[in-house]
């Protein structure tokens, strides 16, 4: 129990380029990436290993991200956009990703970058998936290939939530 202490008593520095909404929970051992968002109702619990989460990701509201002792740190890339209600654990999300709202990523999975996850999918532990795919139902499985155009999307998305954030942090500096 002693390296749960230690990170729980971790101090969280953030960006002065993050927004975190009043009512999430961020936890431990945690860093986070230069505009980056992280909405109402987030859980990031980083009590037990590590969570890192690249830049220019949203973190949508209800997400919980945690992670497995000593087993499994979750990592996220840059240009990650995470809907509404998530749940990621103990995983590996490349750059350049959307996971839709209510998916489920759990131990060991890794996504290689340029993934779209369908809302309620469930990508079950150990799993790898590769680049410029999409990834759907429960166990997921990889559905196709990505077009260009949704590969463009997906950080089109990720960099309007860097717009939103934005409106936000200009609110509290008012």
């Amino acid at each position: 129990m002693e390296n749960v202490y230690k990170r729980l008593k971790k101090s969280l520095t953030l960006p002065e380029t993050v927004f975190t909404a009043d009512n999430s929970v961020l936890l431990g051992d945690l860093k986070i990436g230069e505009h980056t968002s992280i909405w109402y109702n987030v859980v990031i619990r980083a009590d037990v290993e590590s969570i890192t989460i690249g830049e220019c990701c949203n973190i949508q509201d209800g997400t919980v991200i945690h992670v497995t002792k000593d087993k499994h740190a979750t990592n996220l890339g840059n240009y990650v956009s995470v809907g509404h209600n998530a749940t990621l654990h103990g995983c590996t999300i490349g750059d350049n990703v959307l996971l839709g709202i209510g998916a489920i990523i759990l131990d060991g999975v890794v996504l290689e970058g340029d993934n779209l996850v369908a809302a309620g999918s469930l990508l079950p532990p150990g799993k790898k998936y590769p680049k410029n795919t999409l990834i759907k139902g429960s166990p997921a499985k990889v559905a196709r290939e990505l077009s260009e155009k949704e590969i463009s999307d997906i950080k089109a998305n990720a960099i309007r939530y860097t717009q939103y954030k934005e409106i936000y942090l200009n609110l509290e500096n008012t």
